[in-house]
């Protein structure tokens, strides 16, 4: 036999090299799997086995300080199809288009789709989906899902916000503790065989996460009454739009805030204009976006204003601070005042208040009077205290969109700039911003938060976290401030805003009317800042009404709806009165008692209290009275209102 040649040889032994290799090369490769890929082969494996269906997580209700639900959750279900579970594809399209109200067709394209899952429909109610779970149609899945509901329609609309169809917050509190509120979503996981078809008994459930309950600082009792007024008030005047604002000076807690018009909640996507809803198919998107955006608007933090009067307030406290002035100070009003080559006009021009202390002046709200003032400040200092009283930044309020201050710079405040400034011209601020500022000139002179959110708690109602915020940084001496608070008081009790004097309660105030711009164009805004008790303020409030037509001035508009809203807020909060002898004669300070009218019809009820000299304010439709405040047997000054609920 032939000795192989060294050619045959060689081939052997690269054939054997080769070999080697090719081994130790799918040995690396078996390693580097089991080692280096093993865990994410296992999760492919078993993406490729088993089926997830998203359940939602319950989503945290929003509650007022009473704990009244005014954004709760509903559990309803969800309705899927698995496509590759179906066995008659037409017959199911039919059953679920017909129980579900849905177009056939579209239920059928989705259920031959090649994918693993599809979602029929979402936020199915609990009947139709039992009905749909007791047919048990192979590849028919029915799970939890959740729905957002708004129990009080429009109430509070633009700060409580609403949910997308991802339950996700979207606007206001619903979207500034949307991560509090939303929780973690849990999971079905179903295995499937190698076509996707279930594997019985082969279901795992992993429970969602439900999101904590937000607890506010909001009042529903005082936001609807709030509600009612502006309403009535902005219809009566034919404004073109209006706000309340009601919190507590000393922490910045907001009890109201009110705006007018507002939005159902429950159908945040239906314009409430009735002109624009008439239009709306031809609008396009971008325009629909639009306006949609307006009416979702907060005026109170989102706009920014002229304040007029009321920023005496600031004008006063920045006067006083510094020394330049006392309550006894003299000053002279002609009519109007000379501010370098200009003649700016008082209100009320061409008469004049004549010799008046400073006191006088701003019972008079005399516009003179407060250019003189800030021309003994200068510029420089005008300028600090409008850093001081926060006018260049955001008041911090818990909910998105808030504006900032719009004012000169200490060198660009000419001789003029500063005069009108002096008496709210010439600069723009938010209605916060002004409530804020006006808080810390009566409340010690600090510059709160103002804010909604209180704290947050579990569903068993147990608080899990209380938010805190900071008191703020102290602008004015106590001596200032108790000085601001008798000199409002003196403006209510004997200036510009009489209209806000309630027997038994000792009330500071402010009035303004501001002329928007362009000026001359005849439109104005009427506001009025109100505190009260004025010797330790516990609440203040603001009315602001845009454009009202025909008699627009802020004491005649704004003033009896401000007098309406602290007499009834007042002793819900638990502030009592107390009669000076002379004011314990007047009619309306007479007590009645509150009769019981739980259950009666509407005109029973209506009768019933205006036989014990109260009066009726009906806050829901409805044909019979299931709630009143303040309750039977309660009493109450005589004339006072009597809030109901209806039921049908």
């Amino acid at each position: 036999m032939d000795r192989p040649s060294m050619r045959a040889k060689r081939k052997i032994v690269l054939l054997l090299v080769f070999a080697v290799a090719v081994l130790l090369f799918l040995f690396g490769k078996v390693v580097y799997i089991a080692v280096f890929q093993g865990e994410k082969l296992q999760e492919m494996a078993y993406e490729q086995q088993t089926r997830d269906r998203l359940i939602k997580a319950k989503r945290g209700d929003i509650l007022d300080r009473n704990g009244v639900g005014i954004s709760v959750t509903e559990t309803v279900s969800a309705v899927s199809v698995i496509p590759a579970q179906i066995e008659d594809a037409e017959q199911t399209a039919a059953f679920l288009a017909e129980k579900l109200e849905l177009s056939y067709e579209e239920v059928l394209e989705k259920i031959q789709q090649k994918v693993a899952l599809v979602r029929i429909a979402s936020k199915v109610e609990q009947e139709v989906a039992s009905q749909i779970r007791q047919a048990a149609l192979p590849g028919v899945a029915v799970d939890e899902d959740v729905k957002r509901l708004y129990p009080f329609g429009e109430m509070a609309a633009q700060v409580i916000g609403f949910v997308g169809a991802d339950n996700q917050g979207i606007l206001g509190l619903e979207a500034k503790y949307d991560t509090q509120l939303a929780g973690e979503v849990g999971k079905i996981l179903t295995q499937t065989d190698s076509r996707g078809r279930k594997v019985a008994d082969g279901e795992e459930r992993v429970a969602p996460t439900d999101g904590q309950d937000l607890v506010t600082s909001l009042d529903v009792v005082i936001q609807q009454y709030a509600e009612q007024l502006l309403a009535n008030v902005v219809e009566e005047k034919g404004a073109k739009k209006g706000i309340i604002i009601v919190m507590n000076p000393q922490n910045g807690e907001i009890y109201a805030m009110a705006n007018e018009p507002s939005f159902d909640l429950n159908e945040p996507f239906t314009i409430q204009d009735e002109e624009l809803a008439s239009q709306w198919d031809s609008f396009t998107q971008e325009e629909k976006n639009t306006y949609l955006n307006q009416m979702w608007r907060n005026t109170a933090i989102n706009d920014t204003y002229e304040p007029g009067s009321i920023f005496k307030i600031i004008t006063s406290a920045a006067g006083l601070e510094e020394g330049v002035i006392t309550t006894e100070s003299s000053f002279f009003c002609s009519g109007s005042h000379l501010v370098g080559d200009r003649r700016i006009k008082c209100w009320r021009y061409p008469r004049g208040h004549g010799s008046e202390t400073f006191l006088q002046g701003v019972q008079n709200s005399c516009n003179p009077v407060f250019m003189m003032v800030a021309e003994r400040l200068g510029a420089d200092v005008f300028h600090e205290y409008l850093l001081k009283f926060g006018f260049d930044e955001k008041t911090g309020v818990d909910v998105a969109g808030e504006a900032t201050g719009i004012f000169y710079d200490a060198e660009q405040m000419g001789p003029v700039e500063l005069a009108t400034m002096s008496f709210g011209q010439s600069l723009q601020i938010t209605p916060l911003q002004m409530l804020r500022a006006a808080a810390a000139a009566v409340n010690g002179g600090y510059l709160i938060t103002p804010h909604f959110g209180i704290g947050l708690q579990d569903s068993e109602g147990n608080m899990t976290e209380v938010f805190s915020y900071e008191k703020g940084e102290k602008i004015l001496s106590d001596e200032t401030s108790q000085l601001m608070r008798e000199i409002l008081e003196s403006v209510v009790s004997e200036g510009t805003g009489s209209k806000a004097y309630i027997p038994g309660y000792r009330i500071g105030g402010k009035t303004a009317t501001s002329e928007k711009l362009p000026r001359g164009n005849g439109k104005y805004i009427a506001s009025f800042l109100s505190f009260a008790p004025a010797e330790d303020p516990q609440v203040m409030a603001m009315v602001w009404i845009d454009e009202p037509q025909g008699v627009y001035y802020g004491g005649t508009v704004a003033g009896p709806v401000m007098q309406d809203l602290m007499e009834n807020i007042l002793p819900y909060l638990g502030i009592t009165p107390s009669y000076s002898a002379e004011e314990a004669q007047m009619e309306e300070v007479q007590k009645v008692t509150v009769p019981d009218v739980v259950g009666m019809q509407v005109d029973q009820a209506k009768a019933a209290l205006w036989q014990a000299g109260l009066q009726a304010v009906i806050r829901t439709e409805g044909e019979t009275v299931c709630e009143q405040t303040p309750p039977a047997g309660e009493m109450t000054a005589k004339n006072a209102k009597v809030l109901l609920d209806l039921s049908s």
